[in-house]
């Protein structure tokens, strides 16, 4: 790979990862054809882009990138993968279920919204992460509920009161 071609794979490397929130680094090495193949059908249909990158260029697109990917360099050792999403924690998900048949792949770390996720160890949790779509529906769900308690409270309320009024001016009557 000659100097010019180096540059341009750090270039799109830097936009790639300056266009992109959640970014997983992980070592699939040792993975045979069949099961990399099977990696990657997962990786689609979750909507994931997994691709092997050399660590050097990826060291260099990270310095040149605006984000500040902190101790994630220091993961660049050996056989890496990155995995790109919308999604924060699919592709622990992804990694989390595939490792059900397989030793692999190992999470070597993680950029998701800025927060930088080093080591294995922190494959449950990344799982656990939910998503913008998710939190966005929980905030809705807890502003909702107490104006539901409000209205179904004057719904029944409103009846228990008009019958008080029907009562009383039987009563009277």
């Amino acid at each position: 790979m000659t100097r010019e071609e180096k540059a341009q794979v750090i270039q799109e490397l830097t936009t790639t990862l300056a266009d992109n929130t959640n970014i997983y680094l992980a070592d699939i090495s040792g993975l045979d054809a069949e099961t990399t193949s099977n990696l990657r059908r997962a990786c689609f249909k979750s909507d994931i882009k997994l691709a092997v990158i050399k660590n050097t260029l990826l060291a260099k697109a990270m310095e040149a990138s605006d984000k500040d990917f902190g101790e994630l360099a220091s993961v660049l050792k050996g056989n890496t993968s990155i995995m790109l999403s919308e999604t924060g924690n699919a592709p622990a998900k992804v990694i989390k279920n595939f490792r059900k048949k397989s030793d692999k792949p190992l999470l070597k770390g993680a950029f998701i919204e800025e927060a930088i996720y080093l080591g294995d160890e922190q494959l449950d949790a990344l799982v656990n992460i939910k998503s913008r779509e998710e939190l966005i529906g929980d905030i809705i769900t807890l502003l909702q509920s107490p104006a539901k308690n409000v209205v179904s409270a004057l719904r029944s309320g409103g009846s228990k009161l008009s019958g008080i009024v029907k009562t009383l001016s039987e009563r009277e009557g």
